[in-house]
Formats: structure tokens, C-alpha cells, sequence
């Protein structure tokens, strides 16, 4: 009994910690969307490996998120005749609508503030890719080793896809925003549960070594 009273236990403290480190997972870095009818959509490829079409929305939106289910998606106009208005077709090229979000302050790394959110129209190449669109209208662009998108116009100047700590985070992203969830920054349930369970376990412990105790006097 009293073996398995310490494993319950560990398994209470294992299960305080892993609360506390989900809390504190978070990356701040450029996603990339693709707009679908009157809705943006997670792209599936890296802005390198897509080749749109003549016509198409694409947007990038720089936060801090956990991952692509709570990214913040981009803000302002997404049409393409707005978007590309004063860009005619041309035989030989195809143009594609951008949508750049540079995020808010609170997504911005220290020291550094946010350009305001823009569109662009890209004429390029038939076979051209969204990076190749975005570098004729956006650049600077910088990547990392792996061809992860680090900034677009120079933006950020520093950094790509780091970690931020749960202190760190915006208080909610316009995900938790709509769903109403509670402030980041207060312990979860999860966590309130645990610490509850392990002073239930320490208690029966107790209990346990006492009535050995006094089973054997």
C-alpha cells in the first residue's frame, strides 16, 4: 500500500510540472496563410515550395502563438481586385495579392516596433513562388538555415521562430479572444487539481505510517 501510495505520488508532482511547462510554450515568427473565399486557411507549404496562381491572396501575419491551431491570422483588406487594382494582367506574368501583418507591440521582440499592416501586388514569373512574389514587393527578406521566413522588410531585425516564455506571451490571441478563455498568466485548473491531489496522497501517507506504527506498539 505504501509503495503505491508514493508512486500516485510522483505521478502528482510529474503531472504539476508538465502543467506549468505548458504554460510556458510559445514562438514568435512570421505564419503564412493562404485566403480561401472570405476565409484565411494555414498554408500546408513554406511560402519557397508554393506556387500560386495568377489571382490568388496570401497573407503573413508576425505573433507569438503555440502553434498553428491559435495563430493569429492577418489583419486588413484580403480582396484582389482592391489588392491588385492598379496592377493590370500582362501576358507572360501572373500577379498575386500579399497581405503583410506585422503583428502588434505586445508581438514585437524588446526594443523593437511593429511597421503597419500593408497589402502589395506581386507581378512575377508564371512559375514564380510566394517568396519569389513577396521579394519583388517586401524585401528584405531574411531566412534561417532551415528556410524558415525570419523577416519580411527587415522586420524583425533580430531573431526567428524563438521561444517565449508564458510571462512573455500577449494575454490572448484573437483565438482566445473569441472563445473567452482565461488570463495566461493564472495557474490552470490542471494545475490547482494537481496540488490538491498531492496533499490528498501525502495525507493518506501519513495515515498509512501511522497505523503501521501503531499496529506494531
Amino acid at each position: 500500500m505504501t509503495r503505491r501510495v508514493v508512486l500516485l505520488f510522483l505521478a502528482a508532482f510529474l503531472l504539476i510540472g508538465g502543467a506549468g511547462q505548458a504554460q510556458a510554450a510559445g514562438y514568435r515568427y512570421w505564419s503564412f496563410w493562404d485566403r480561401d473565399g472570405d476565409r484565411w486557411v494555414y498554408a500546408t507549404q513554406g511560402p519557397s515550395l508554393t506556387r500560386p496562381s495568377d489571382g490568388d491572396v496570401q497573407g503573413f501575419r508576425f505573433s507569438v502563438s503555440e502553434n498553428s491551431d491559435d495563430a493569429a491570422q492577418p489583419r486588413g483588406t484580403a480582396d484582389f481586385a482592391s489588392i491588385c487594382a492598379r496592377t493590370p494582367a500582362e501576358d507572360g506574368s501572373k500577379r498575386v495579392a500579399l497581405v503583410l501583418d506585422f503583428g502588434t507591440a505586445s508581438d514585437a521582440p524588446s526594443g523593437e516596433n511593429p511597421p503597419a499592416p500593408r497589402t502589395a501586388c506581386a507581378r512575377v514569373s508564371p512559375d514564380a513562388t510566394t517568396a519569389d512574389a513577396l521579394a519583388a514587393v517586401a524585401g528584405p527578406l531574411r531566412y534561417d538555415t532551415n528556410a524558415l521566413l525570419c523577416a519580411i522588410t527587415g522586420y524583425p531585425k533580430t531573431g526567428c521562430g524563438d521561444q517565449v516564455s508564458g510571462k512573455e506571451q500577449p494575454a490572448a490571441t484573437a483565438k482566445t479572444e473569441a472563445k473567452g478563455t482565461q488570463d495566461d498568466d493564472g495557474p490552470s485548473v490542471g494545475l490547482y487539481a494537481g496540488i490538491a491531489l498531492v496533499a490528498v496522497l501525502a495525507g493518506a501517507a501519513t495515515w498509512q505510517a501511522r497505523r503501521r506504527r501503531n499496529a506494531t506498539d
